[in-house]
């Protein structure tokens, strides 16, 4: 909505819908040129083309694993139920804490005013 305020206060309501026909027909080029590159690429590559994404695919499905997805997929085949069953056992976080953020709700320390200019800090006996 920004971006569309400032494009006609930039260019006016004149040269608005040419820019944004400009710019569709720019962006439709840009995915073209891209999706041919990539045909051209497996038609060049044939079966290898394949090869190089399979690594890809499996980085991936790498960076999408959490601790309970691993342990789903490698350990209990896919079936989750267990970690459901358990979810549902459990009290609601609300209930344990208090409060709706799952956190204790404890009271903001006081913060003390910072030094002034040249102010020297107090001396701890204790720790000297």
């Amino acid at each position: 909505m920004i971006l569309l305020v400032a494009a006609l206060v930039i260019l006016g309501p004149e040269r608005l819908p040419g820019a944004v026909r400009w710019t569709t027909r720019s962006l439709r080029q840009v995915r073209d040129y891209a999706s041919g590159a990539t045909a051209q690429l497996k038609d060049e590559l044939g079966p290898e083309f394949e090869d190089l994404r399979k690594p890809l695919a499996d980085l991936n499905e790498l960076r999408g694993m959490t601790p309970r997805s691993m342990v789903t997929k490698h350990l209990l085949n896919g079936d989750d139920s267990i970690f459901r069953n358990m979810e549902d056992a459990l009290p609601d976080k609300k209930d344990l804490y208090g409060t709706s953020s799952g956190m204790p709700d404890y009271p903001m320390p006081k913060v003390e005013k910072p030094l002034e200019r040249n102010e020297r800090p107090p001396i701890d006996n204790d720790a000297t």
